[in-house]
């Protein structure tokens, strides 16, 4: 009788391994709808299905953490390389040594251990008005700190993650004592105090309420292809410099995923990562945003390509998380608010 017992309890176990194997659960901060095409393609491809739970990145971190052991998570995704950060901080995160993704993916745009990569780019740009200023005005980050900016730049708060990522990636090339020197210039050149998103800046820089401001590509990429007239009109009024190498390099920020940390459906969630690192799936996960694909070779839609080419600032994404809380306290102390 015991014997029977035991046989039927293992092969209940089998069986509940098999179903196992036919899915993944991600939970994702990205609430895009060329993520759920890919998703739909990945089932398409390989016969595992997908469930997708979505919330803010915090709120995620948070849930697997209450989760513990028993948490259902196989993939987290989420954007900014500081929110990853917090992630593998947390213990939510496993490393995945993946060859393939250590293969085609840079090695500034993923985790140094392997705990999550990078798997689109967003690049952090100047937006100028083009009535009252020329790109040979422009230089780099640095320079807007210096006095012919007084007055003339617009920027969202402190608390913004796209921002602390700025100041950590530059604190990592120039020290915190320089970098706390550069963000209190730079916050007695404010226009105005620090307010609204990144399309509010792009918004305010049209209107000529400042010259310039800091704001991620893709939001005057929407802008640009908005079906609102109103839109389009303000996106013509801006353009966008990066920084060349020779002012430092564009900062580049990333959308990534990593592989959690007690995933029950470990193999496939390693498949899913990556195959976000196809052809296919960046032309949705990262072009399907009006974000630039990690991989070399995508075609890209004729907002994108208007931007032209930027040269990276070269620092490993991974150092926006780490020089995070110094980032934050040193803005703290400019008055950045």
């Amino acid at each position: 009788m015991f014997q029977k017992l035991l046989l039927a309890i293992l092969v209940l176990l089998f069986l509940a391994s098999c179903a196992q194997k036919d899915e993944i659960n991600i939970y994702s901060s990205r609430h895009y709808d060329t993520d759920l095409q890919l998703y739909d393609r990945f089932t398409e491809e390989t016969g595992i299905q997908i469930n997708l739970i979505e919330g803010s990145s915090d709120e995620l971190i948070e849930r697997i953490r209450n989760e513990g052991i028993n948490s259902p998570a196989d993939i987290v995704i989420t954007v900014d390389a500081g929110r990853l950060w917090r992630a593998k901080e947390a213990n939510i995160l496993q490393s995945h040594q993946s060859e393939y993704l250590q293969e085609v993916i840079p090695e500034q745009m993923r985790d140094p251990e392997g705990y999550w990569v990078g798997l689109s780019e967003r690049t952090r740009g100047i937006i100028y008005n083009r009535n009252s200023v020329t790109t040979d005005e422009l230089e780099g980050y640095w320079q807007l700190a210096e006095d012919k900016w007084a007055g003339r730049l617009c920027v969202r708060s402190s608390n913004n993650i796209y921002n602390q990522s700025l100041v950590a990636s530059l604190i990592e090339v120039h020290g915190e004592e320089a970098t706390e020197n550069w963000a209190s210039g730079l916050v007695e050149n404010f226009a105005r105090p620090p307010q609204g998103g990144d399309t509010d800046q792009i918004k305010a820089v049209a209107a000529g309420l400042c010259d310039v401001a800091l704001a991620n590509h893709y939001y005057l990429a929407r802008l640009m292809q908005s079906n609102s007239e109103q839109d389009r009109e303000v996106a013509e009024q801006v353009g966008i410099y990066f920084p060349s190498a020779d002012y430092g390099g564009t900062h580049v920020n990333i959308s990534g995923a990593g592989l959690a940390a007690n995933s029950p459906n470990r193999e496939n969630a390693v498949r899913f990562l990556e195959y976000l690192a196809t052809e296919h799936a960046q032309l949705l996960f990262a072009v399907g945003n009006n974000e630039f694909p990690v991989l070399s070779g995508i075609d890209l839609p004729e907002a994108l390509r208007s931007f032209g080419t930027y040269d990276s600032d070269a620092v490993n994404v991974s150092f926006y998380g780490i020089n995070n809380p110094t980032a934050i306290r040193l803005m703290d102390r400019v008055g950045w608010r």
